[in-house]
């Protein structure tokens, strides 16, 4: 899953960031509004952190743009504890959730895997599919009762395919949700690790769907 974080402090930014990348998210950060604002209108995010107080563009107007251009993504709006108004505000503008600061990190982890799961239409941090199991609270994949040993990369492709269960997800698809916008998008790197998946999993619960993509299945 590939997060946004948009938050002009720097030092509360980097904990976000490294909160989320050990988490087992793709993080990508902006420091102001622009610059925010141009990330969420250009790459796909399956969730933003967005903070009220930007500057170039403070984090309504943001809001307000994207929601305006059509733009879908869950939005986790950071705001000021004192600040009502920004609380309404932001719901008004289009955000789906928000934290007053200071805040706990794990709460800003668990509000996110909430409104990912949601926009995934699941209503719980456990998803199946057949014989797996994903625990997206502890971060867990197990297969029939036991756990699966993956690589991070693994995890993440596994994790998004099973939030997106019976669909079919092109390679650009999982390449743009498993790395940052630096990737080489030419890799061939999401073959191999779809190979390697399959010899860790039963069957053909990871079908190939010829000159489309991936598709994982399970009851």
């Amino acid at each position: 899953m590939r997060i946004l974080v948009v938050e002009d402090d720097k030092d509360l930014n980097a904990q976000l960031c490294e909160a989320l990348v050990e988490a087992g998210y793709v993080v990508d950060k902006a420091f102001d509004g622009e610059e925010g604002h141009f990330l969420g209108d250009t790459e796909p995010y399956d969730a933003v952190v967005l903070d009220v107080g930007l500057p170039q563009m403070d984090g309504i107007s943001v809001l307000e743009n994207w929601r305006r251009d059509g733009r879908t993504m869950p939005v986790l709006v950071l705001t000021a504890r004192d600040r009502w108004s920004d609380k309404v505000q932001g719901i008004d503008a289009g955000a789906d959730d928000y934290v007053a600061k200071p805040f706990h990190m794990e709460e800003v982890l668990a509000r996110l895997r909430a409104l990912v799961r949601r926009a995934a239409g699941h209503a719980s941090n456990e998803i199946e599919a057949g014989p797996l199991r994903l625990d997206a609270r502890a971060g867990k994949v197990t297969l029939d009762g036991r756990s699966l040993k993956l690589t991070s990369h693994e995890f993440r492709l596994l994790s998004y395919l099973m939030h997106h269960k019976d669909e079919v997800i092109s390679r650009t698809e999982l390449t743009e949700h498993m790395y940052d916008q630096d990737f080489d998008r030419d890799s061939n790197t999401i073959e191999v690790f779809v190979g390697r998946l399959r010899k860790k999993l039963p069957g053909e619960i990871i079908q190939t769907v010829r000159g489309l993509g991936y598709k994982l299945t399970g009851g």
